[in-house]
This record gives C-alpha cells, structure tokens and sequence, in this order.
C-alpha cells in the first residue's frame, strides 16, 4: 500500500487517540519507519501490523478500527488528496458508487503501482443498491463497509450498510446492500 495510507493511519490515532498512543503503536508494531513517504508504495505488512499493534495498545477490536478508518479515509484522506475527483464521482451517494470504477481507472493513472479494489453496483433501485467489493488483500470487509459509511456521511444520505454476502464465509466476494430507505 501507498504511504499515504499510513499516513492516515497515523492522523487518525493522532487525531482521537494522541500522540503518545501513536508513539506506542509505532513500538508494537516494530516499524523502521520513521515516517511514511505518500507516495511511496509499502509492502502491505506494515499496514496490517499497524492495524494489528492498535488494536492491542488501544484495546479496541481491529475490525472497528478498520470500520473507522474507512470513514476517515472518505471524510479526511480522500477529500484533501482526490477533491476534484471525488468531486466529479458523482452528486449524489448511488451515483458516486456507479462511478466509483472510473474513480479507480483515474488514480490508478497518479499511483501506478496501486493495486485498488474492485467495486461494481447492481440491483440499483430508487431506494437501495448492491455494491460488491473484490480485493486480493484479506481481512478488509470491515474497511470497506467504513469507505460506504464514509459516503453515505459525505452526502448526507442516512443509509443503511448490510453485508449480505461475504468471502471470509464461502462467497466470491463481499456484497453489501446500501439502502436509504428505512432511514
């Protein structure tokens, strides 16, 4: 993964846990970064390490903090790095997330070496939609589910996020169900 990754890794813990709690995940994690370069592509392990040494310092199950990292990702990280992309996704939440395979094709032509998720929409409706997330990398469901949060804030839609199929349980793929109905 891209330094700016971690980087946000980073700015979260700093942001809602302080720096000392930074400071001692950096130790758990046994990192020999001193910082990490944005733009520079890290082996995967140290993202997973620094998810991992969180959730041990902090005492909080990693798969919330994935969940609030994917939030922040859209609401802080995206927002200041891809603005006028994320600008142009779309104007609303189920537009955005038809086009978010364009959004894709489009960084990937800033971070060549980026290996992005797959994410495509089915069964759009006028209240609800499927999204289906592919990734090689294990153990990101909950991120996922995070960045779909995160949208669903950036807005302003109350939206409902059920996971109705996931790979870690035998399916092809993750599949969740965004729905603005019931809200």
């Amino acid at each position: 993964m891209y330094g700016m990754v971690n980087n946000a890794i980073e700015e979260l813990i700093r942001s809602q846990f302080g720096d000392e709690a930074w400071e001692k995940i950096k130790d758990e994690a046994d990192l020999d970064y001193e910082i990490f370069i944005r733009n520079d592509p890290y082996p995967d392990k140290v993202t997973y390490d620094l998810v991992s040494a969180a959730s041990r310092v902090l005492d909080v199950p990693a798969g919330d903090l994935l969940f609030a990292f994917g939030e922040y990702w859209v609401l802080e990280t995206a927002r200041r790095g891809y603005g006028d992309l994320m600008q142009a996704g779309g104007k609303n939440l189920p537009d955005f997330l038809t086009n978010l395979p364009s959004f894709h094709t489009r960084v990937v032509m800033i971070f060549p070496k980026l290996q992005p998720p797959t994410f495509s929409v089915t069964d759009r409706t006028d209240h609800s939609l499927q999204v289906h997330y592919e990734t090689n990398r294990p153990g990101l469901t909950l991120f996922a589910k995070g960045l779909l949060s995160g949208l669903a804030k950036m807005f302003k839609t109350d939206a409902k996020i059920t996971l109705v199929e996931e790979k870690e349980k035998g399916a092809d793929h993750d599949v969740f169900l965004v729905d603005w109905s019931t809200q």
